[in-house]
């Protein structure tokens, strides 16, 4: 079992102002939680509104070929990837953040 030292604990406590450890710990990872999950959300919808359609639309837009872009070009592959990876990020945030509550 990994402790914490009495420093860092005492760190957790005043920062997050609150009763005991456990409860700061809680505070910490909520919000980090919540913190990864806007910052995801956010990169999701500007690629959305950068490409007028959904993740689902634009993977098979890119697959189809049908892009206004060439689907092989630099900047569609990094925007795909990018975007599977802020979806992908999301739900397991969401999957551990369901399983916190």
């Amino acid at each position: 079992m990994s402790v914490i030292s009495p420093k860092v604990g005492e760190i957790l406590v005043k920062t997050t102002h609150s009763k005991d450890l456990d409860d700061a710990l809680r505070k910490i990872i909520s919000e980090y939680l919540e913190l990864k999950l806007n910052i995801l959300q956010e990169i999701i919808d500007v690629l959305q509104e950068k490409w007028d359609m959904t993740f689902q639309e634009f993977r098979e837009k890119m697959k189809e070929g049908s892009l206004k872009k060439d689907s092989y070009s630099y900047d569609v592959e990094q925007d795909f990837w990018r975007w599977e990876e802020a979806g992908t990020l999301k739900k397991h945030y969401e999957e551990i953040k369901s399983e916190w509550i």
